[in-house]
């Protein structure tokens, strides 16, 4: 398996003044737990053969926590498409969202920035 970008993993926590913040992030969240999940288990199975960089998992992952759950499904249908026997491959990072105003965790969940406010 290979190992998540550094831009796909932060230092945030969610604190329980933001749960309400957090329910609009319940899709994207969800869908990054069935790719950690198969990050874990089946990717093993196929080792790093991946053309590019990152891995189309971790592509996967990246394209979830910058865009949201559709049109990162979106993006990554998109990177699968190019994945094939006759493709180059090499570094193909997913493209940064402009305004993306969230934090990631260690574990690189997404959760409401944090505002600065004490």
């Amino acid at each position: 398996m290979s190992v998540l970008p550094a831009y796909a993993l932060g230092d945030a926590r969610l604190e329980a003044s933001d749960l309400v913040h957090t329910v609009p992030l319940l899709p994207r969240n969800a869908l990054l737990a069935l790719l950690h999940g198969y990050r874990a288990t089946i990717s093993h199975t196929y080792g790093d053969v991946c053309k590019y960089y990152p891995s189309c998992s971790a592509y996967a992952v990246g394209a979830v926590q910058q865009h949201g759950a559709v049109k990162g499904a979106a993006l990554t249908a998109a990177r699968l498409a190019r994945c094939h026997p006759w493709a180059v491959g090499g570094v193909d990072d997913v493209p940064a969202h402009a305004n993306f105003r969230h934090a990631l965790t260690p574990h690189g969940f997404v959760v409401p920035a944090p505002t600065g406010k004490d």
